[in-house]
């Protein structure tokens, strides 16, 4: 891995003057979630513009603040700073009678509750959507769990790791042959975040037309399966479950990483045009005329023949020269950047997708961009990530209950 100092990151683009609202401005956002999906997800919406207030418990807080085996200047994991930017954070014991009534004024005046506890604990410490609904009937509430609220694997623990095992996902991974390996970027509870966003602004258009909200029912087991596209059709199409294939594409070839003489990269000629460009550039004109790699099935089917017969021309060249001689081809390819190499990169610089923010403890720290723009409200990092309990006195304030912070304090509802 390259040590080179990163370069100094980007401030965040000023929005133009005159900028529109941002899309979600004037919703809120109460998060009971914890850890990364329902985090993730409520981060999302903060940063289109909705008032996301973080619902914690006391002193502990998010269970993610405390995880991970690192940490820089404060007691918060760099985790817990990476998934709750824009965010307001509140303490509110949900087991108290008084942190209840705090919690259900809230709710008269939220748009989207996200949690993320197993199924039935919501409904415990009763702020489940049958009881919710009933203070505000225009709630869209997101539950986001392991296996979902219902089936016979509903009650199970649900880590990313279970979920990538128990979907396939993880006997599609790797080498063949070799033990199992799961995605090291958490697809189950990233993508299960994605899927309740997704479920959540749909429910939030259909509300304007029927004044009334629903429950969403994410899982992290679904998400992984949902996002299993190719494998779960090659399935259907061959009657045979997928194998590991390391780099390659289950659809086309040759579509994955080759060894040069200094190392990998990768090059994807995925159609017909591309792969005559690609023997034409390689000057290996025959591989057009063998029959083995005449189509794309062909191609699929002698994959080793046709990795081998290409590896002997990478060999013969530089990761670089390839690359360049290959895009200046027209034909897809690029090297294998590790992070530091990726986040320091001309284009991830260009793109913002490297920004700064200043926590109170951590000071300046940075944090990943915005990977989808909007033209006429961009988003900003509006605030730093929240001291746990940070924003409980402005929160009472808002629902008008400022005078009453010390009798709640004495009901237990902090604590």
């Amino acid at each position: 891995m390259s040590s080179a100092p990163m370069p100094a990151a980007q401030a965040p683009a000023a929005a133009p003057a005159g900028a529109d609202p941002l899309p979600l401005a004037g919703l809120r956002v109460l998060d009971l979630s914890q850890v990364m999906a329902g985090p993730f997800c409520c981060m999302l919406l903060g940063d289109m513009g909705a008032d996301v207030i973080k619902v914690e418990p006391p002193k502990s807080g998010d269970q993610t603040r405390k995880a991970m085996g690192f940490r820089m200047k404060g007691s918060d994991s760099p985790g817990f700073l990476a998934l709750n930017r824009n965010k307001r954070s509140i303490e509110l014991n949900l087991k108290s009678e008084a942190g209840r009534a705090v919690f259900y004024d809230l709710v008269r005046t939220a748009d989207i509750v996200v949690e993320n506890s197993r199924p039935g604990v919501s409904r415990k410490l009763g702020v489940d959507y049958e009881t919710l609904e009933k203070i505000n009937p225009a709630i869209v509430y997101a539950s986001i769990s392991g296996f979902g609220q219902s089936g016979p694997w509903s009650q199970r623990p649900g880590f990313d790791l279970i979920a990538q095992a128990m979907s396939g996902v993880m006997s599609a991974m790797g080498i063949k042959g070799q033990q199992p390996v799961k995605s090291g970027v958490s697809v189950g509870d990233l993508g299960a975040g994605l899927f309740a966003l997704y479920g959540i602004l749909s429910a939030v258009i259909g509300r304007q037309a029927t004044g009334r909200g629903q429950f969403v029912d994410a899982s992290l087991f679904e998400a992984a399966l949902g996002l299993s596209i190719w494998e779960a059709t090659e399935f259907w199409a061959t009657g045979r479950s997928p194998e590991p294939m390391g780099s390659a594409n289950r659809m086309s070839a040759p579509y994955q990483a080759f060894a040069a003489s200094d190392g990998m990269f990768v090059l994807g000629a995925a159609n017909q045009k591309l792969w005559t460009l690609l023997c034409q550039t390689i000057a290996r004109p025959d591989l057009l005329e063998d029959p083995r790699f005449a189509e794309n099935r062909d191609r699929l089917q002698n994959r080793e023949a046709l990795v081998e017969a290409l590896n002997e021309v990478f060999l013969t060249d530089t990761v670089a020269n390839w690359i360049e001689r290959l895009l200046g081809a027209g034909i897809p390819a690029g090297p294998i950047n590790d992070f530091a190499q990726s986040l320091s990169s001309e284009h991830v610089i260009a793109r913002n997708m490297v920004q700064e923010l200043v926590h109170p403890v951590e000071g300046t720290i940075r944090t990943l961009g915005f990977p989808v723009r909007l033209s006429r409200t961009p988003q900003a990092l509006r605030r730093h990530p929240p001291l746990l309990g940070e924003h409980t006195e402005e929160i009472l304030a808002e629902l008008g209950h400022s005078d009453r912070l010390a009798d709640f304090r004495a009901e237990g509802a902090f604590g």
